[in-house]
């Protein structure tokens, strides 16, 4: 079994920063591709941005090229998102989430295991 804990969700003024946290308990994490997604109210889950399995191949949404970074700590079995310039449009919940695959990909049914969700809140 594999469990996501998120963390650093909060609230912050637009042009500000967080960072998103994912400890991932997992023997295999090394192994797995991840991805952070968020769900806004009203809206479907997307994916913001998704890792492969060594941290060498990244993708992200194009709405936060540029502004968010993804990034995997094996060794540490951590999960990041750090989102700099947010908008009040990122608003939303964010989940980590892990695929049993080394492959990076952007759809949210490839993947297997999910956190919980932490709520970021961008105000104007």
């Amino acid at each position: 079994q594999v469990h996501l804990v998120e963390s650093g969700g909060g609230l912050v003024q637009a042009g500000g920063s967080l960072t998103l946290s994912c400890a991932v308990d997992g023997r295999t994490f090394s192994s797995y591709a991840m991805g952070w997604f968020r769900q806004a109210a009203g809206k479907q889950r997307e994916c913001v941005a998704a890792i492969n399995w060594s941290g060498e191949n990244t993708d992200y949404l194009d709405s936060v090229k540029g502004r968010f970074t993804i990034d995997k700590n094996n060794a540490n079995k951590t999960l990041f998102l750090q989102m700099n310039g947010l908008k009040p449009e990122d608003t939303a919940v964010y989940y980590c989430a892990g695929r049993l695959n080394p492959a990076l990909k952007m759809t949210a049914a490839l993947y297997s295991y999910w956190g919980q969700g932490t709520q970021v809140t961008v105000s104007s």
